[in-house]
Protein backbone atom coordinates (compact mmCIF):
# COMPACT_ATOMS: atom_id res chain seq x y z
CA UNK A 1 0.00 0.00 0.00
CA UNK A 2 1.24 3.39 -0.74
CA UNK A 3 -0.17 6.60 -0.18
CA UNK A 4 1.42 9.41 -2.37
CA UNK A 5 2.19 12.93 -1.18
CA UNK A 6 0.24 15.35 -2.41
CA UNK A 7 1.02 19.23 -2.28
CA UNK A 8 -1.64 22.23 -2.71
CA UNK A 9 -2.06 25.29 -1.81
CA UNK A 10 -3.21 26.49 1.86
CA UNK A 11 -5.56 29.03 0.76
CA UNK A 12 -9.26 29.59 2.09
CA UNK A 13 -12.08 27.00 1.44
CA UNK A 14 -9.29 24.38 -0.47
CA UNK A 15 -10.56 21.70 0.48
CA UNK A 16 -9.86 19.30 3.62
CA UNK A 17 -8.39 21.20 6.67
CA UNK A 18 -5.25 21.18 7.19
CA UNK A 19 -5.53 20.27 10.17
CA UNK A 20 -7.33 16.86 9.17
CA UNK A 21 -4.16 15.92 7.15
CA UNK A 22 -2.02 16.54 10.20
CA UNK A 23 -4.31 14.39 12.26
CA UNK A 24 -4.13 11.88 9.96
CA UNK A 25 0.00 12.26 9.88
CA UNK A 26 0.39 11.90 13.57
CA UNK A 27 -1.82 9.46 14.09
CA UNK A 28 0.12 7.19 11.30
CA UNK A 29 3.56 8.63 13.33
CA UNK A 30 1.87 7.65 16.59
CA UNK A 31 1.21 4.21 15.57
CA UNK A 32 4.92 3.65 14.22
CA UNK A 33 6.36 4.54 17.64
CA UNK A 34 4.26 2.22 19.50
CA UNK A 35 5.06 -0.76 17.42
CA UNK A 36 8.77 0.63 17.61
CA UNK A 37 9.50 -1.20 20.75
CA UNK A 38 9.91 -4.55 18.15
CA UNK A 39 13.26 -5.58 18.02
CA UNK A 40 14.05 -8.41 15.96
CA UNK A 41 16.79 -10.86 15.88
CA UNK A 42 18.35 -12.76 19.14
CA UNK A 43 19.95 -11.91 22.06
CA UNK A 44 23.12 -11.40 22.42
CA UNK A 45 24.40 -13.67 25.26
CA UNK A 46 28.27 -14.11 25.45
CA UNK A 47 28.65 -18.19 24.91
CA UNK A 48 30.80 -19.99 27.46
CA UNK A 49 34.18 -20.50 26.68
CA UNK A 50 36.95 -22.90 27.38
CA UNK A 51 38.61 -22.30 30.57
CA UNK A 52 40.87 -23.70 33.25
CA UNK A 53 38.63 -25.59 36.53
CA UNK A 54 41.55 -25.43 38.53
CA UNK A 55 42.08 -22.04 40.30
CA UNK A 56 46.05 -21.56 39.50
CA UNK A 57 47.67 -22.22 36.47
CA UNK A 58 49.37 -25.18 35.93
CA UNK A 59 52.37 -24.10 35.78
CA UNK A 60 52.79 -21.54 38.84
CA UNK A 61 51.84 -24.24 41.40
CA UNK A 62 53.68 -23.69 44.04
CA UNK A 63 56.87 -22.62 41.94
CA UNK A 64 56.75 -19.04 44.02
CA UNK A 65 56.72 -19.32 47.71
CA UNK A 66 56.48 -14.86 47.62
CA UNK A 67 54.43 -12.99 45.76
CA UNK A 68 54.18 -9.07 45.46
CA UNK A 69 51.01 -7.94 46.73
CA UNK A 70 49.92 -6.57 43.38
CA UNK A 71 48.06 -8.95 41.00
CA UNK A 72 49.89 -7.68 38.03
CA UNK A 73 51.48 -4.69 36.35
CA UNK A 74 49.43 -2.07 35.18
CA UNK A 75 49.73 0.63 33.10
CA UNK A 76 53.38 1.30 32.37
CA UNK A 77 53.97 -2.26 32.72
CA UNK A 78 57.62 -2.07 31.72
CA UNK A 79 58.56 0.05 34.99
CA UNK A 80 58.49 -3.21 36.66
CA UNK A 81 62.42 -3.70 35.17
CA UNK A 82 63.52 -0.23 37.00
CA UNK A 83 65.56 0.33 33.66
CA UNK A 84 65.41 4.25 33.23
CA UNK A 85 66.77 4.24 29.38
CA UNK A 86 63.50 1.56 28.58
CA UNK A 87 61.16 3.47 30.36
CA UNK A 88 62.19 6.33 28.13
CA UNK A 89 62.02 4.49 25.32
CA UNK A 90 59.01 2.72 25.87
CA UNK A 91 57.05 6.41 25.93
CA UNK A 92 58.44 7.38 22.52
CA UNK A 93 56.17 4.26 21.14
CA UNK A 94 52.89 5.98 22.29
CA UNK A 95 54.51 9.46 20.79
CA UNK A 96 55.77 8.14 17.59
CA UNK A 97 54.91 4.98 16.13
CA UNK A 98 53.48 4.69 12.80
CA UNK A 99 51.51 1.56 13.90
CA UNK A 100 50.16 2.72 16.89
CA UNK A 101 48.64 5.72 14.96
CA UNK A 102 47.26 3.59 11.79
CA UNK A 103 45.35 1.58 14.62
CA UNK A 104 44.16 4.29 16.22
CA UNK A 105 42.90 6.08 12.29
CA UNK A 106 41.14 2.74 12.51
CA UNK A 107 39.34 2.88 16.00
CA UNK A 108 38.71 6.50 14.91
CA UNK A 109 36.83 5.12 11.63
CA UNK A 110 34.81 3.07 13.72
CA UNK A 111 33.74 5.55 16.38
CA UNK A 112 32.64 7.44 13.23
CA UNK A 113 30.43 4.50 11.92
CA UNK A 114 28.58 4.28 15.22
CA UNK A 115 27.37 8.29 14.49
CA UNK A 116 26.79 7.44 10.45
CA UNK A 117 24.45 4.62 11.76
CA UNK A 118 22.88 6.21 15.12
CA UNK A 119 21.32 8.98 12.46
CA UNK A 120 19.00 6.43 11.09
CA UNK A 121 17.24 7.85 14.62
CA UNK A 122 16.28 11.17 13.15
CA UNK A 123 14.51 12.52 10.52
CA UNK A 124 15.93 13.51 6.96
CA UNK A 125 15.09 17.27 7.07
CA UNK A 126 15.72 19.04 3.51
CA UNK A 127 15.42 22.24 1.37
CA UNK A 128 15.61 23.01 -2.34
CA UNK A 129 15.26 26.94 -2.93
CA UNK A 130 14.45 27.71 -6.44
CA UNK A 131 13.74 31.44 -8.34
CA UNK A 132 12.86 31.19 -11.99
CA UNK A 133 11.55 33.44 -15.16
CA UNK A 134 9.88 31.52 -17.22
CA UNK A 135 7.66 32.48 -20.98
CA UNK A 136 5.19 30.20 -21.97
CA UNK A 137 4.40 29.06 -25.74
CA UNK A 138 1.68 31.17 -27.04
CA UNK A 139 0.57 28.29 -29.39
CA UNK A 140 0.62 25.45 -26.58
CA UNK A 141 -2.61 23.39 -26.38
CA UNK A 142 -5.57 25.27 -24.31
CA UNK A 143 -3.75 28.10 -23.96
CA UNK A 144 -5.69 31.00 -22.70
CA UNK A 145 -5.62 34.56 -23.34
CA UNK A 146 -5.77 35.30 -19.88
CA UNK A 147 -2.44 33.51 -18.79
CA UNK A 148 0.65 35.58 -18.32
CA UNK A 149 2.85 34.97 -21.42
CA UNK A 150 6.12 35.72 -18.97
CA UNK A 151 6.17 35.15 -15.12
CA UNK A 152 8.88 34.50 -11.97
CA UNK A 153 8.16 31.74 -9.92
CA UNK A 154 9.84 31.66 -6.80
CA UNK A 155 9.86 28.59 -4.24
CA UNK A 156 10.93 27.87 -0.77
CA UNK A 157 10.60 24.22 0.24
CA UNK A 158 11.01 22.41 3.01
CA UNK A 159 11.23 18.63 3.02
CA UNK A 160 10.71 15.56 5.69
CA UNK A 161 11.23 11.95 5.17
CA UNK A 162 11.09 9.46 8.15
CA UNK A 163 11.53 6.09 8.55
CA UNK A 164 10.17 4.70 11.71
CA UNK A 165 12.33 2.13 13.36
CA UNK A 166 9.62 -0.28 13.68
CA UNK A 167 11.21 -3.48 13.69
CA UNK A 168 14.55 -2.59 15.18
CA UNK A 169 16.91 -2.35 11.79
CA UNK A 170 18.70 0.50 13.14
CA UNK A 171 18.87 -0.56 16.44
CA UNK A 172 20.60 -3.68 15.55
CA UNK A 173 22.77 -1.37 12.92
CA UNK A 174 23.98 0.50 15.90
CA UNK A 175 24.36 -1.86 18.10
CA UNK A 176 26.69 -3.88 15.52
CA UNK A 177 28.43 -0.76 14.83
CA UNK A 178 28.76 -0.41 18.76
CA UNK A 179 30.23 -3.46 18.88
CA UNK A 180 32.76 -3.36 16.16
CA UNK A 181 34.21 -0.08 17.90
CA UNK A 182 34.75 -1.35 20.88
CA UNK A 183 36.41 -4.04 19.05
CA UNK A 184 38.61 -1.97 16.93
CA UNK A 185 39.25 -0.25 20.67
CA UNK A 186 40.17 -3.66 22.09
CA UNK A 187 42.60 -4.08 18.78
CA UNK A 188 44.04 -0.94 19.39
CA UNK A 189 45.32 -1.82 22.72
CA UNK A 190 46.34 -5.08 21.37
CA UNK A 191 48.62 -3.25 18.79
CA UNK A 192 49.42 -0.93 21.93
CA UNK A 193 50.84 -3.83 23.51
CA UNK A 194 52.03 -6.21 20.96
CA UNK A 195 54.51 -2.47 20.07
CA UNK A 196 55.50 -1.95 24.20
CA UNK A 197 56.42 -5.99 23.97
CA UNK A 198 58.51 -5.89 21.44
CA UNK A 199 60.23 -2.91 22.25
CA UNK A 200 61.23 -4.68 25.72
CA UNK A 201 62.52 -7.76 24.02
CA UNK A 202 64.12 -6.29 21.42
CA UNK A 203 65.88 -4.11 24.54
CA UNK A 204 66.67 -6.52 26.36
CA UNK A 205 68.02 -9.10 23.70
CA UNK A 206 70.41 -6.07 22.33
CA UNK A 207 71.46 -5.74 26.60
CA UNK A 208 72.23 -9.53 26.48
CA UNK A 209 74.38 -8.96 23.36
CA UNK A 210 76.30 -6.22 25.33
CA UNK A 211 76.80 -8.35 28.49
CA UNK A 212 77.71 -11.20 25.62
CA UNK A 213 80.07 -8.88 23.95
CA UNK A 214 81.51 -7.74 27.31
CA UNK A 215 82.79 -11.54 28.27
CA UNK A 216 83.67 -12.31 25.10
CA UNK A 217 86.12 -9.31 24.84
CA UNK A 218 87.27 -10.43 28.79
CA UNK A 219 87.46 -13.66 26.97
CA UNK A 220 90.04 -12.20 24.43
CA UNK A 221 91.87 -10.38 27.02
CA UNK A 222 92.37 -13.24 29.20
CA UNK A 223 93.79 -15.23 25.92
CA UNK A 224 95.94 -12.39 24.94
CA UNK A 225 97.53 -12.92 28.19
CA UNK A 226 97.71 -17.15 27.71
CA UNK A 227 98.80 -16.81 24.34
CA UNK A 228 101.96 -14.44 25.89
CA UNK A 229 102.81 -17.45 28.91
CA UNK A 230 103.15 -19.94 25.71
CA UNK A 231 105.20 -17.43 23.62
CA UNK A 232 107.26 -17.46 26.39
CA UNK A 233 107.67 -21.09 27.33
CA UNK A 234 108.00 -22.14 23.90
CA UNK A 235 111.36 -19.39 23.98
CA UNK A 236 112.30 -20.81 27.00
CA UNK A 237 112.05 -24.50 25.44
CA UNK A 238 109.07 -25.52 27.88
CA UNK A 239 106.50 -25.33 25.10
CA UNK A 240 106.28 -26.39 21.58
CA UNK A 241 105.21 -24.21 18.30
CA UNK A 242 101.54 -26.68 18.58
CA UNK A 243 100.80 -25.02 21.88
CA UNK A 244 101.65 -21.79 20.96
CA UNK A 245 99.55 -22.33 17.81
CA UNK A 246 96.81 -23.76 19.70
CA UNK A 247 96.83 -20.80 21.98
CA UNK A 248 96.88 -18.27 18.60
CA UNK A 249 94.07 -20.46 17.15
CA UNK A 250 92.03 -19.95 20.09
CA UNK A 251 92.41 -16.06 20.52
CA UNK A 252 91.42 -14.99 16.96
CA UNK A 253 88.69 -17.36 17.14
CA UNK A 254 87.12 -15.58 20.21
CA UNK A 255 87.77 -12.20 18.39
CA UNK A 256 86.04 -13.37 15.83
CA UNK A 257 83.11 -14.19 17.89
CA UNK A 258 83.21 -10.48 19.45
CA UNK A 259 83.12 -8.98 16.34
CA UNK A 260 80.31 -11.52 15.12
CA UNK A 261 77.98 -10.55 18.02
CA UNK A 262 77.88 -7.09 16.37
CA UNK A 263 76.07 -7.91 13.41
CA UNK A 264 72.96 -9.32 16.00
CA UNK A 265 73.03 -6.14 17.90
CA UNK A 266 73.45 -3.62 15.41
CA UNK A 267 70.06 -5.17 13.82
CA UNK A 268 68.33 -5.17 17.22
CA UNK A 269 69.28 -1.43 17.64
CA UNK A 270 67.68 -0.24 14.51
CA UNK A 271 64.43 -2.11 15.45
CA UNK A 272 64.09 -0.28 18.57
CA UNK A 273 64.25 2.94 16.51
CA UNK A 274 61.79 1.58 14.27
CA UNK A 275 59.69 1.46 16.65
CA UNK A 276 60.51 4.28 18.62
CA UNK A 277 59.78 6.38 15.19
CA UNK A 278 63.29 7.33 14.91
CA UNK A 279 65.34 6.63 11.28
CA UNK A 280 68.32 4.19 13.04
CA UNK A 281 71.08 6.24 11.20
CA UNK A 282 70.10 8.76 13.53
CA UNK A 283 69.59 5.99 16.70
CA UNK A 284 72.01 5.29 19.07
CA UNK A 285 72.32 3.08 22.22
CA UNK A 286 75.48 2.87 24.53
CA UNK A 287 76.55 -0.61 25.64
CA UNK A 288 75.13 -1.79 28.98
CA UNK A 289 75.43 -5.48 29.73
CA UNK A 290 72.30 -6.85 31.04
CA UNK A 291 73.28 -8.16 34.56
CA UNK A 292 70.34 -7.99 36.89
CA UNK A 293 67.63 -10.85 36.81
CA UNK A 294 63.89 -10.48 35.94
CA UNK A 295 61.33 -9.35 38.36
CA UNK A 296 58.62 -11.61 40.17
CA UNK A 297 55.37 -11.24 37.30
CA UNK A 298 52.54 -12.54 39.24
CA UNK A 299 49.74 -14.13 36.65
CA UNK A 300 46.80 -13.53 38.77
CA UNK A 301 43.76 -16.22 38.45
CA UNK A 302 43.12 -18.07 35.04
CA UNK A 303 39.23 -17.02 35.93
CA UNK A 304 40.48 -13.52 35.55
CA UNK A 305 42.31 -13.60 31.81
CA UNK A 306 39.00 -13.50 29.58
CA UNK A 307 38.75 -10.11 31.48
CA UNK A 308 42.07 -8.61 30.99
CA UNK A 309 42.95 -9.93 26.95
CA UNK A 310 42.59 -7.34 24.78
CA UNK A 311 42.62 -9.72 21.70
CA UNK A 312 39.75 -11.69 23.70
CA UNK A 313 37.74 -8.78 24.17
CA UNK A 314 38.05 -7.79 20.77
CA UNK A 315 36.82 -11.63 19.47
CA UNK A 316 33.94 -11.25 22.21
CA UNK A 317 33.27 -7.78 20.82
CA UNK A 318 33.03 -9.28 17.01
CA UNK A 319 30.47 -12.17 18.41
CA UNK A 320 28.08 -9.35 19.60
CA UNK A 321 28.51 -6.96 16.15
CA UNK A 322 27.74 -10.85 13.84
CA UNK A 323 24.35 -11.58 16.24
CA UNK A 324 23.25 -8.14 15.32
CA UNK A 325 23.74 -8.34 11.79
CA UNK A 326 21.30 -11.10 12.03
CA UNK A 327 18.68 -8.94 13.49
CA UNK A 328 19.58 -6.57 10.71
CA UNK A 329 19.21 -9.41 8.22
CA UNK A 330 15.77 -10.64 9.55
CA UNK A 331 14.39 -7.07 9.32
CA UNK A 332 14.34 -7.42 5.55
CA UNK A 333 11.18 -10.07 6.02
CA UNK A 334 8.93 -7.12 7.42
CA UNK A 335 7.57 -4.47 5.62
CA UNK A 336 8.82 -0.58 5.72
CA UNK A 337 7.25 2.33 6.42
CA UNK A 338 8.21 5.79 5.53
CA UNK A 339 6.50 8.66 6.56
CA UNK A 340 7.03 11.83 4.35
CA UNK A 341 5.82 15.57 4.94
CA UNK A 342 6.91 18.95 3.02
CA UNK A 343 5.79 22.44 3.36
CA UNK A 344 7.22 26.07 2.24
CA UNK A 345 5.87 28.72 0.00
CA UNK A 346 5.63 29.59 -3.62
CA UNK A 347 5.07 32.84 -4.95
CA UNK A 348 5.13 34.79 -8.85
CA UNK A 349 5.96 37.78 -6.65
CA UNK A 350 9.21 38.13 -4.30
CA UNK A 351 7.71 40.60 -1.98
CA UNK A 352 4.65 38.14 -1.38
CA UNK A 353 6.88 34.66 -0.84
CA UNK A 354 6.26 34.39 2.88
CA UNK A 355 2.45 35.99 2.87
CA UNK A 356 -0.36 33.08 3.85
CA UNK A 357 -1.94 32.42 0.88
CA UNK A 358 1.64 31.91 -0.79
CA UNK A 359 2.01 28.57 1.58
CA UNK A 360 1.91 24.83 0.80
CA UNK A 361 2.21 21.74 2.21
CA UNK A 362 1.98 18.07 1.86
CA UNK A 363 2.23 15.14 3.53
CA UNK A 364 1.84 11.58 2.98
CA UNK A 365 2.88 7.79 3.90
CA UNK A 366 4.37 4.79 2.45
CA UNK A 367 4.79 0.97 3.12
CA UNK A 368 7.09 -1.66 1.55
CA UNK A 369 7.23 -5.43 1.25
CA UNK A 370 8.55 -7.89 -1.10
CA UNK A 371 6.25 -10.53 -1.73
CA UNK A 372 8.75 -12.68 -3.62
CA UNK A 373 12.52 -12.66 -4.48
CA UNK A 374 13.54 -16.53 -4.33
CA UNK A 375 15.12 -16.97 -1.17
CA UNK A 376 17.68 -14.24 -0.68
CA UNK A 377 16.32 -12.91 2.44
CA UNK A 378 16.75 -16.29 3.68
CA UNK A 379 20.35 -16.92 2.45
CA UNK A 380 21.19 -13.38 3.18
CA UNK A 381 20.03 -14.17 7.07
CA UNK A 382 22.06 -18.47 7.04
CA UNK A 383 24.85 -15.87 5.84
CA UNK A 384 24.71 -13.85 8.94
CA UNK A 385 24.40 -16.81 11.28
CA UNK A 386 27.47 -18.44 9.81
CA UNK A 387 29.38 -15.47 10.07
CA UNK A 388 27.93 -15.66 13.69
CA UNK A 389 29.42 -19.10 14.57
CA UNK A 390 32.10 -18.51 12.90
CA UNK A 391 32.85 -15.41 15.24
CA UNK A 392 31.97 -17.78 18.10
CA UNK A 393 34.71 -20.85 17.27
CA UNK A 394 36.69 -17.65 16.45
CA UNK A 395 36.35 -16.73 20.23
CA UNK A 396 37.03 -19.71 21.75
CA UNK A 397 40.24 -20.30 20.08
CA UNK A 398 41.19 -17.05 20.87
CA UNK A 399 40.37 -18.27 24.59
CA UNK A 400 42.67 -21.56 24.47
CA UNK A 401 45.22 -19.66 22.97
CA UNK A 402 45.43 -16.97 25.33
CA UNK A 403 45.91 -19.96 28.42
CA UNK A 404 48.64 -21.49 26.57
CA UNK A 405 50.54 -18.37 26.42
CA UNK A 406 49.78 -17.83 29.45
CA UNK A 407 51.05 -21.51 30.86
CA UNK A 408 53.86 -21.31 27.62
CA UNK A 409 55.93 -18.40 29.44
CA UNK A 410 55.35 -19.46 33.02
CA UNK A 411 56.95 -23.09 32.31
CA UNK A 412 59.60 -20.64 30.52
CA UNK A 413 60.13 -18.41 33.37
CA UNK A 414 60.30 -21.81 36.14
CA UNK A 415 62.55 -23.86 33.89
CA UNK A 416 64.97 -20.95 32.69
CA UNK A 417 65.35 -20.00 36.71
CA UNK A 418 66.38 -23.55 37.33
CA UNK A 419 68.47 -23.81 34.35
CA UNK A 420 69.99 -20.66 35.64
CA UNK A 421 70.77 -21.98 39.20
CA UNK A 422 72.46 -25.20 37.32
CA UNK A 423 74.30 -23.30 34.56
CA UNK A 424 75.85 -20.51 36.96
CA UNK A 425 77.32 -23.72 39.00
CA UNK A 426 78.59 -25.05 36.29
CA UNK A 427 79.84 -21.67 35.29
CA UNK A 428 81.62 -21.83 38.30
CA UNK A 429 83.85 -25.57 38.49
CA UNK A 430 84.44 -24.77 34.52
CA UNK A 431 86.14 -21.52 36.08
CA UNK A 432 87.69 -23.38 38.73
CA UNK A 433 88.77 -26.36 36.17
CA UNK A 434 90.41 -23.57 33.78
CA UNK A 435 92.54 -22.34 36.73
CA UNK A 436 93.51 -25.75 37.70
CA UNK A 437 94.46 -26.57 34.18
CA UNK A 438 96.83 -23.37 34.25
CA UNK A 439 98.79 -23.91 37.08
CA UNK A 440 99.45 -27.55 36.04
CA UNK A 441 100.08 -26.32 32.03
CA UNK A 442 102.86 -23.41 34.04
CA UNK A 443 104.44 -26.32 36.25
CA UNK A 444 104.79 -28.42 33.26
CA UNK A 445 102.49 -31.07 34.84
CA UNK A 446 100.01 -31.07 31.45
CA UNK A 447 99.52 -30.25 27.43
CA UNK A 448 97.93 -27.00 26.40
CA UNK A 449 95.51 -29.55 24.74
CA UNK A 450 93.75 -29.37 28.65
CA UNK A 451 94.09 -25.71 29.14
CA UNK A 452 92.44 -25.23 25.45
CA UNK A 453 89.31 -27.92 26.19
CA UNK A 454 88.77 -26.01 29.67
CA UNK A 455 88.96 -22.25 28.14
CA UNK A 456 86.54 -23.97 25.77
CA UNK A 457 84.40 -25.63 28.15
CA UNK A 458 84.20 -21.99 30.59
CA UNK A 459 83.47 -19.69 27.70
CA UNK A 460 80.82 -21.85 26.36
CA UNK A 461 79.48 -22.19 30.44
CA UNK A 462 79.44 -18.20 30.33
CA UNK A 463 77.78 -17.43 27.29
CA UNK A 464 75.20 -19.61 27.74
CA UNK A 465 74.57 -18.23 31.33
CA UNK A 466 74.46 -15.08 29.35
CA UNK A 467 72.26 -16.34 27.37
CA UNK A 468 69.57 -17.64 29.83
CA UNK A 469 69.44 -14.04 31.65
CA UNK A 470 68.24 -12.71 28.06
CA UNK A 471 65.54 -15.28 27.66
CA UNK A 472 64.30 -14.93 31.18
CA UNK A 473 63.97 -11.26 30.29
CA UNK A 474 62.37 -12.23 27.18
CA UNK A 475 59.83 -14.83 28.58
CA UNK A 476 59.31 -11.69 31.23
CA UNK A 477 57.84 -9.77 28.64
CA UNK A 478 55.60 -12.35 27.04
CA UNK A 479 54.04 -13.59 30.09
CA UNK A 480 53.15 -9.76 30.98
CA UNK A 481 52.11 -9.49 27.15
CA UNK A 482 50.06 -12.76 27.79
CA UNK A 483 48.48 -11.57 30.68
CA UNK A 484 47.19 -8.46 29.43
CA UNK A 485 49.63 -5.87 30.36
CA UNK A 486 47.55 -4.27 32.66
CA UNK A 487 44.00 -3.61 30.23
CA UNK A 488 41.20 -4.63 31.59
CA UNK A 489 37.69 -4.73 29.74
CA UNK A 490 36.94 -1.80 31.93
CA UNK A 491 39.14 0.50 29.29
CA UNK A 492 36.84 -0.17 26.73
CA UNK A 493 34.72 3.06 25.48
CA UNK A 494 30.66 2.88 26.18
CA UNK A 495 30.12 5.16 22.87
Amino acid sequence: MKIAPRRRACSPGAGRKPEAIIGVGGFLFGACLLVGGCTVGPTYVRPTAPAPTSASYKEFGNWQTTQPSDTAPRGKWWEVFQDARLNELEDKVDISNQNLKGAEAQYTQARAAVRFYRSGYFPVVSTEPSASRQRQSQNKALYSSTEAVTYNDYLLPVDVSYEPDIWGQVRRQVESARAEMQASAADLATVNLSLHAELAMDYFQLRGLDAESQLLNNTVEAFQKTLQLTQDRFKGGLASAVDVAQAQTQLETTRAQAIDVGVQRAAYEHAVAVLTGEPPSDFGLAASPLSVPPPVIPPGLPSQLLERRPDIASAERQMASANAQIGVAKTAYYPAVTLSGGGGFETAGLGSLLSGPSALWAIGASAFGTIFEGGRRHAVTAEAQAAYQQTVANYRQTVLTAFQDVEDNLAAQRILEQEATTEAGAVKAAEHSLDLSLHRYTGGVTSYLEVTTAQSLALSDERTAADILTRRMVASVLLIKALGGGWTTANLPAD
